[in-house]
C-alpha cells in the first residue's frame, strides 16, 4: 500500500433530505430524529486494530455512544457517504489498487457488500454524492486524479463515467513534486465540483453534467492558496456565498467568497489553525460547519487540537474563538452529530473516538467524558437508526 505523508504521524452538502457524504455539515430535516446508527471509516492493517467499516449507536438526546459491532470487512475504508435515500453506504479503499465500494445499509448497523469498482487511481481518499444520487465523485492521492461513478437503481456502481488526471506541480520539493488530489465537494446548486489538490495549492473546479456524470473543467478552472499551503478539504458556508478551504501544510482555513453563478472563488482571508508556534510535525485534517452556520470548526494534528472560529454572518469571514485539546492522538477527522449538540472527534492514534457537548451559545467544546474504542477511526457518518 503507497503511504502518505499524514500517515507518519504517530500516524458534508447539507442534510435537507439526505445526509452528507463526508461528515462536513450536518442538521436539516431529521435532524430532530432521537437515534441515529453511526459508521466509521478506518485504517486497517496488521499494525493497526480495525478489520473494516464499524458502527455504533448514538442516542441525540443524551450524547449517549453505544457501541455495536464490525459493520463490513473490507480494507481501509477511510472515508464513507451515505446516499440520499440512506439505504446505501459508498466507502474508498485507500489501497495502491484504489477502489471504491458499495454497501446495502441493513439493520442493526450492518452493511451488505454490493459491489467494488476500479477507482480509477491509486490511493482513493475522499468522495461524495451529488444531490440527486445519481453520481459519486472520488478524489485519488497517491495518483493525483479525479472521477465520477454512476450509482444504479439497486445502489450498485457502475464503470467510471468520467476521469480527469491532474498535472503539475508546487513549491514542496518532497510532497508537492506531483499531484495529490484530497477531496472532491459539490456546490450547493450540485452545478460544479471543487476538488482540493495538495500538491498544486489549487482547488480546481468542474462542471458535472447530470445527465452523463461528466467532469468538465470549468473558466475560472482553478482558485489559488498560498504556495505550499497544501489545499485538504473545504465546506461551504451555510447561504453557500463563502468557502472555508483547509490547507494541511500550513495548518491555515483560507476564506473564498463563492460566486455561485460564476461557479468562481475569490479570497478573502487566511488564519492559522494553532495556537501558537508548535515544535515537531503537524497538519491540519478535517473542517466542519454546525448546523447554525454560526462556527467552523477545524482538527491540526500534532498539537492534536480543534480551532473554533466564529463566522461574521454578513461579510463570512472568521474570527479566532479557541481551541481544545481531542483528548487523544492525531484527530485525523470529526463529525458535528445531526443536532449540532455534540462533536465526535476520532483521534486516529490513540484508536479512539472523544465525544464534546457544543455550547450552543459560544460554540466552546466540553469533554462529556464519553470515549469509544476504536481501531485507527478516520471518519463519521451518520444516518437514522431506524
Amino acid at each position: 500500500m503507497t503511504l502518505r505523508f499524514a500517515r507518519f504521524l504517530i500516524p458534508a452538502a447539507l442534510l435537507g433530505p439526505f445526509l452528507p457524504a463526508a461528515p462536513q455539515q450536518a442538521g436539516g430535516k431529521g435532524a430532530s430524529d432521537p437515534e441515529w446508527i453511526a459508521y466509521v471509516g478506518t485504517y486497517t492493517g496488521p499494525k493497526t486494530k480495525s478489520q473494516g467499516i464499524y458502527s455504533f449507536r448514538f442516542e441525540a438526546a443524551t450524547g449517549k455512544m453505544t457501541s455495536i459491532a464490525l459493520a463490513a470487512a473490507t480494507s481501509n475504508p477511510t472515508f464513507l457517504a451515505v446516499h440520499p435515500n440512506r439505504r446505501y453506504l459508498y466507502a474508498v479503499n485507500e489501497d495502491a489498487a484504489g477502489k471504491v465500494s458499495a454497501f446495502a445499509i441493513e439493520g442493526g448497523g450492518r452493511l451488505k457488500l454490493l459491489n467494488q469498482v476500479s477507482a480509477k487511481g491509486a490511493g482513493p481518499c475522499h468522495l461524495a454524492i451529488d444531490r440527486d444520487g445519481k453520481w459519486l465523485l472520488i478524489a485519488n492521492y497517491d495518483s493525483g486524479s479525479v472521477a465520477s461513478f454512476p450509482i444504479k437503481a439497486d445502489g450498485t456502481l457502475g464503470e467510471a463515467a468520467s476521469f480527469v488526471q491532474h498535472t503539475g506541480h508546487s513549491v514542496d520539493a518532497d510532497r508537492q513534486k506531483e499531484p495529490h488530489a484530497h477531496s472532491v465537494n459539490l456546490s450547493p446548486d450540485n452545478r460544479f465540483v471543487l476538488a482540493t489538490d495538495l500538491g498544486l495549492d489549487q482547488i480546481l473546479i468542474y462542471r458535472l453534467d447530470p445527465n452523463r456524470g461528466t467532469l468538465v473543467p470549468h473558466s475560472p478552472a482553478f482558485a489559488k492558496v498560498a504556495p505550499g499551503s497544501g489545499p485538504r478539504h473545504l465546506v461551504f458556508s451555510k447561504d453557500g456565498k463563502f468557502v472555508y478551504v483547509l490547507n494541511e501544510m500550513f495548518c491555515t482555513v483560507t476564506v473564498f467568497a463563492y460566486d455561485a453563478a460564476r461557479g468562481s472563488m475569490a479570497e478573502m482571508q487566511t488564519l492559522t489553525t494553532l495556537a501558537g508556534p508548535f515544535k515537531g510535525e503537524k497538519t491540519a485534517a478535517e473542517i466542519a460547519l454546525d448546523p447554525s452556520g454560526k462556527f467552523l470548526y477545524a482538527s491540526t494534528r500534532g498539537p492534536d487540537t480543534v480551532a473554533l472560529f466564529a463566522i461574521d454572518p454578513a461579510k463570512g469571514t472568521l474570527t479566532t474563538a479557541g481551541r481544545f485539546s481531542t483528548r487523544g492522538k492525531t484527530p485525523r477527522n470529526f463529525a458535528i452529530d445531526p443536532t449540532g449538540s455534540y462533536l465526535l472527534a476520532a483521534n486516529q492514534d490513540s484508536d479512539n473516538i472523544v465525544e464534546f457537548r457544543i455550547d450552543q451559545k459560544t460554540g466552546s467544546l466540553n469533554p462529556t467524558g464519553a470515549v469509544l474504542a476504536n481501531g485507527a477511526p478516520v471518519c463519521i457518518v451518520f444516518t437514522p437508526a431506524h
